[in-house]
């Protein structure tokens, strides 16, 4: 039966359909995002169903209208896989800024930066949350077939590392992947604490990643006094730096942070 079913599937796609709200402006609203994205209309009604579908390539997403829709209780998510997530992302952001003037990192709609993520066999991810709040999940396809481990579950994938590192992991498992940036900053900061209570000063190289992206959790939390505390204190840590990989680290750390900085609500 399974063989069978291959064959009748061979070449098939399917095509996520996400709720949105149901009013011409909100179609309007999906258009705008999409287009400014790269992609095409390829089917749009208003009657007797709201309904608008957009597509590029292999990428296909349709939305069907909801009446009183509210994007803040929207847990409707799908996947989209891809070669590289790099220029995906690099497309995404610059149609995000080119709509809105910046980069949205908070709210619906908003985006979050290419990371390698522990909970999907460390491939590169990153999350793109549309005005209707739904989630697209774009994610670097694995060079193998990713084997599920005993009972069916995937393994954690780190990178290694000290427990800063680790925690920077599940951080950003927690806020990219789940959208709790309350709880990944909890996560991370108290990891920052911790090993600077521990009485050797934490190696920089490890330090900087994650207080850069304590930093983005900041902006993306809307609290921008507590960023701005955080980039100084990187730009600190690049200054006492040396050129070597270390140093390359913190200053490459120091540059997210800026940009992620600079990218938050007007």
């Amino acid at each position: 039966m399974s063989q069978q079913l291959e064959g009748a599937v061979a070449g098939a796609r399917m095509v996520p359909m996400l709720p949105c709200g149901g009013t011409e402006e909100d179609l309007d609203a999906m258009v705008a995002f999409w287009t400014a994205l790269g992609l095409e209309v390829t089917y749009r009604q208003q009657r007797p169903n709201p309904y608008v579908a957009f597509g590029r390539g292999g990428f296909d997403v349709h939305y069907y209208g909801m009446p009183d829709w509210d994007p803040e209780q929207s847990h409707s998510t799908c996947a989209l896989v891809v070669p590289d997530t790099e220029p995906v992302y690099e497309v995404f952001a610059a149609g995000l800024r080119n709509l809105f003037g910046r980069l949205p990192v908070s709210g619906a709609p908003r985006i979050t930066r290419p990371r390698k993520r522990a909970n999907n066999a460390g491939l590169s991810g990153f999350s793109l949350v549309d005005p209707a709040g739904n989630w697209v999940r774009v994610s670097r396809a694995p060079d193998a077939p990713v084997v599920a481990g005993e009972g069916g579950t995937t393994s954690w994938t780190t990178e290694g590392g000290g427990p800063l590192a680790r925690a920077l992991e599940n951080a950003v498992v927690v806020a990219d992947s789940h959208g709790d940036v309350g709880q990944a900053r909890k996560i991370l900061g108290g990891a920052v604490r911790r090993a600077r209570a521990a009485g050797a000063a934490p190696a920089a190289g490890e330090l900087a990643p994650a207080l850069a992206y304590l930093a983005e959790l900041a902006v993306r939390a809307g609290d921008p006094a507590a960023a701005g505390e955080l980039v100084a204190e990187l730009e600190t840590l690049a200054e006492a730096s040396g050129r070597d990989a270390e140093g390359d680290a913190v200053r490459s750390a120091l540059s997210e942070a800026r940009v992620l900085r600079d990218a938050g609500p007007a």
